[in-house]
């Protein structure tokens, strides 16, 4: 051989070597399950498939956070730099995250280098709601899974990011899309769709992970029937969830919205699967005399059927475009020396529940924001005490085109939007990203139309406060008491993640990465990423050091549907990167 051929294959021999090195194992059902214990990888979106948010991790505390230093940054790079509402996925040293325009990377999580880009082919039509967000990905076997803009799962080789199949969710020219990370549990990829606003038909669905085969299919609206799939015939799915018309009226159920656009979660206890519901379609609520069944509520599901087991109900008739798709988070408590196996979900209505999560039973529930006007309170059952003159006015009752306009709090981005709260085991207090804003609100006649906007409202929003909008709140779910909070003169739209030596980590619109002191809210450590941060940072370890990683990029539904609100924020930079750190080496 000649020495010029020698030199080739040594180094071809050290870029496969190089290739190999980062391999990851294939991620089993075990791992997922075992995901909230592990320290060297983060395989779940919200750290665990209870989703949490909880690390046991404690290298880095209240003490040394103030020395954290970034050790790298990834760009996403192109002309795609809005809207990164991402959480990272950690495997073998490997960080898949996904980016806006239904993106995918593979980043070498010790160098920041890139290993693989996917970036899907998005038809010119698609109508994603509320920006061209993606919320993370999945991993499986050897899969890393997301959604995309144009309702289809995408499974990727994770080590080349070759496409191994692709599945069609819904039908994006409806108004269907795919913006949650997926949920996987016991070798079945369970997804939600987006689509709400265009008078689509909310539903839960699971795939066999390595074939993208459905399996079985739950809508969300009452009336619509489920199924499963056995040797690939369609049968039947056990209860439908009510006759059809019983709590919608007439033909409205068909187009009724309850949209699961946020992704579930699990817990392996009662092996119950958890979603929440969106708005039902169109806002205007009195064209839908009705609770209309199951929007804006958290659903409990078999995971191996769909079946519904349970159903619990936060904004009966919605109004105000409340939704109930906020994360349920199980957790147990102590209280009258019994243990209580319940679930907690801020709701966008500024309602907080506590709901015993085998049965759904409500346990209790109040007030987190600092102004409620649509309801005076929750009932014994959990149901909301309307204060009827907070209801945008009935068009039909007028002369012109519009009902009589309200002034009404929260506003429809809610108390808690989407951003994830996360659950401290150390403290047994939740860390709510929380909104203090309020709108003008009125109603208008509509008619469905395929694949146009299907609201039949109009609004306006404002802030309440002129120092600040977003409020982080440590909060007890067995007393409703506020333990602290932190003002943020902006929104509040990313989440948030804790750990077990009492650190809150969290970002805002200004760009600041921030920890706090999960006792007693003091901010202890900030950075500036140059972009606002909607994404939610996760912490690992790696090497013997702890690593703590968040998105940055500004976006999401704020600057496009904030009125004056968006005002306030239209001097933020967009962007699209990952920034990692870690402690000094002196620290080792």
């Amino acid at each position: 051989m000649k020495p010029s051929h020698g030199k080739y294959f040594a180094i071809s021999a050290l870029v496969a070597a190089m290739s190999l090195s980062w391999q990851a194992h294939a991620v089993t059902n075990d791992d997922l399950l075992q995901d909230h214990l592990t320290t060297d990888r983060i395989v779940t979106d919200g750290m665990g498939l209870q989703k949490q948010r909880y690390s046991p991790l404690t290298k880095l505390n209240t003490d040394n956070v103030k020395d954290l230093r970034p050790v790298w940054a990834f760009s996403f790079g192109g002309e795609k730099q809005r809207g990164q509402e991402a959480q990272p996925i950690i495997v073998d040293g490997v960080m898949y995250v996904s980016a806006s325009y239904s993106r995918v990377f593979a980043v070498d999580a010790r160098t920041g280098e890139e290993l693989w880009e996917y970036n899907a082919r998005l038809p010119d039509g698609i109508m994603p709601c509320c920006d061209v967000i993606n919320r993370g990905v999945g991993v499986y076997d050897n899969l890393v899974i997301f959604g995309t803009l144009d309702a289809r799962l995408v499974a990727l080789d994770k080590d080349t990011g070759r496409v191994v199949w692709r599945k069609t969710v819904g039908d994006y020219q409806e108004g269907y899309s795919i913006t949650a990370a997926p949920l996987i549990v016991n070798d079945k990829i369970i997804t939600g769709v987006a689509g709400g606003e265009f008078g689509v038909v909310g539903k839960v669905e699971a795939y066999d992970a390595k074939t993208g085969n459905l399996l079985w299919t739950r809508p969300t609206v009452e009336g619509h029937m489920g199924y499963i799939w056995k040797d690939g015939q369609q049968v039947e799915n056990g209860i439908t969830g009510g006759e059809a018309g019983k709590t919608w009226p007439g033909d409205l159920w068909k187009t009724g919205g309850a949209a699961t656009w946020l992704g579930g979660s699990y817990d392996p206890d009662t092996n119950l699967l958890f979603f929440g519901t969106g708005n039902p379609a169109p806002w205007n609520s009195h064209l839908r005399p009705g609770d209309n069944l199951y929007s804006s509520s958290r659903l409990a599901l078999n995971p191996d059927t769909g079946e519904i087991v349970w159903s619990f109900q936060t904004t009966p008739n919605d109004g105000w475009d409340y939704d109930g798709v906020n994360e349920v988070i199980s957790f147990d408590y102590e209280e009258n020396g019994k243990t209580v196996k319940a679930v907690a979900t801020a709701d966008r209505n500024g309602f907080f529940y506590v709901l015993e999560r085998e049965s759904g039973d409500f346990i209790r529930g109040f007030p987190f924001v600092d102004k409620i006007t649509w309801a005076s309170g929750l009932d014994e059952n959990g149901r909301p005490i309307f204060n009827d003159d907070n209801r945008p006015g009935n068009p039909a009752k007028t002369e012109g085109t519009q009902g009589q306009t309200v002034t009404t709090a929260p506003s429809f981005l809610g108390g808690k939007n989407w951003m994830p709260m996360a659950y401290s085991q150390e403290t047994g207090l939740f860390y709510v990203p929380s909104n203090e804003w309020e709108m003008d609100i009125w109603n208008e006649d509509v008619t469905y139309r395929k694949g146009a906007a299907y609201l039949g409202a109009g609004f306006t929003i404002r802030p309440i406060h002129e120092d600040y909008i977003g409020v982080l709140r440590a909060i007890d779910p067995k007393t409703g008491e506020e333990v602290w909070r932190y003002n943020n003169y902006a929104p509040l739209w990313g989440g948030v993640m804790t750990t077990k030596s009492n650190l809150v980590f969290t970002g805002n619109p200004e760009g600041y990465l921030m920890a706090f002191d999960a006792k007693t809210g003091e901010m202890l450590y900030r950075f500036n990423t140059g972009s606002g941060i909607v994404g939610t940072p996760v912490t690992w370890e790696m090497d013997d050091e702890q690593y703590v990683s968040v998105v940055s990029g500004w976006g999401g539904a704020v600057p496009l549907w904030g009125g004056e609100v968006a005002q306030r924020v239209s001097n933020f930079n967009q962007g699209g990167s990952v920034f990692t750190f870690k402690l000094p080496k002196a620290y080792e």
